[in-house]
């Protein structure tokens, strides 16, 4: 004897398979979002701006200095990093001569640079302006000869985020509607074999909230599939990343990671629900005629 249909039962395989490459790529886009962002706040808090010193400023006009500059705002917190560092002339001199293979002494009487404070500044204040304005309120303490920077780099750094957030966002977003439109027609097609049994459902009195429960719950165990077996692939490949590409450890945030797998997890319950109610809808409408 042929085998009766169950409602609520068709093959699942193409649907999972499309569910979990759609949700893979749109988490592999947000693990590269949480990694970028990750690497551009590394590197904000090791830019540091150069405060020199006047030549004739003792040790304890330095202590001074330094007593006005730690308690700023703008100043890196002491609990993430060593936020100001001394360089005296002799260090400046040293890292000079190694960094250019050019020994200034042999031609020179003197050393003609100067003590200096690097300060790492908070990411809060990684623009041109307020960088800027951090240059004219330190160059008002007395004692300091000038404040530098790197002009332009955080404009720079921040326009070239801003235009890799832009295209992972877009690319996440086309993706999300090739899933949908991709799933619904996977679905529709599944469910195109079981239209009579729904239509005979309905003959016998059965409601639509009735015929629609088994579907539905169907939708969200491959959404839910699908989000599991993508989330393993993206720890995986994550792990994988991490154990071949050197440093790449310090650009892990491990609880965003895992918020980024659950919200792959959400999509893909929330993906197989709609998509399965909305093809049944349709189906649901039909009249005897348009089943044929």
């Amino acid at each position: 004897m042929p085998k009766k249909k169950k409602i609520g039962s068709y093959p699942n395989a193409m649907i999972v398979m499309s569910l979990t490459a759609a949700l893979f790529l749109i988490g592999f886009c947000g693990l590269l979002v949480i990694q970028s962002k990750k690497l551009v706040s590394i590197i904000r808090q090791n830019i540091e701006v150069r405060v020199f010193l006047n030549k004739e400023v003792t040790k304890t006009g330095q202590d001074s200095i330094l007593r006005i500059i730690q308690p700023k705002p703008f100043v890196l917190s002491a609990s993430e990093a060593k936020p100001i560092t001394f360089v005296s002339k002799e260090e400046a001199a040293k890292e000079f001569i190694e960094g250019t293979k050019e020994d200034f002494g042999s031609f020179l009487a003197e050393n003609p640079l100067r003590d200096s404070y690097r300060v790492k500044i908070q990411e809060d204040y990684f623009e041109e302006a307020k960088l800027q304005q951090i240059k004219k309120e330190l160059e008002t303490i007395k004692g300091v000869y000038e404040v530098v920077y790197q002009e332009d780099l955080a404009d720079n750094i921040n326009r070239n985020v801003t235009k890799i957030y832009v295209v992972l966002a877009s690319f996440a977003l086309i993706m999300l509607i090739i899933i949908v439109l991709l799933v619904n027609n996977t679905i529709k097609l599944a469910i195109y074999s079981q239209r009579f049994l729904i239509r005979s459902m309905q003959l016998v009195g059965a409601t639509n909230g009735f015929i629609q429960r088994p579907y539905v719950v169907r939708g969200a165990v491959q959404g839910l599939v699908g989000g599991v077996i993508a989330g393993i692939l993206l720890i995986t490949l994550q792990q994988v990343a991490i154990r071949n590409v050197e440093g790449l450890a310090l650009l892990q945030e491990y609880d965003k990671i895992v918020m980024l797998v659950v919200t792959v997890l959400a999509l893909g319950l929330l993906i197989g629900v709609a998509s399965t109610y909305q093809s049944l809808s349709r189906y649901l409408r039909m009249t005897l005629d348009d089943l044929y």
